[in-house]
């Protein structure tokens, strides 16, 4: 498997434990797998898995709390509904209350 597949696969691992209606961020997955500076692979990464059901995308967002991948979710605003059928509140492609959703990987 190249370096790539193995970050990929690593990236997979801890979007899997995200926990049912929290979130986390592209940079904080990035932090915790020490390669910090690395969040807009985890970004490659997450465009990459969309067909596999067992990665939950949808819960990996940008810092701020912005939906910044859900163009690469198929359908009209897929990314946002799976977050909402969770219980997310979203308004204007922004997670409300982010901070309390936020979900750290070392947790």
């Amino acid at each position: 498997m190249s370096k790539e597949g193995n970050f990929f696969e690593k990236v997979y691992n801890i979007a899997r434990k995200i926990p049912y209606g929290r979130v986390t961020s592209y940079g904080a997955i990035a932090k915790h797998l020490g390669a910090a500076k690395s969040a807009r692979m985890v970004g490659w990464a997450m465009r990459a898995c969309h067909n596999d059901d067992t990665v939950p995308a949808h819960r990996v967002v940008n810092k701020q709390g912005l939906l910044t991948g859900k163009h690469h979710f198929d359908g009209i605003n897929l990314m946002q509904q799976l977050l909402e059928n969770e219980g997310v509140i979203i308004e204007n492609n922004k997670i409300v209350n982010f901070d309390s959703n936020f979900w750290i990987p070392s947790e």
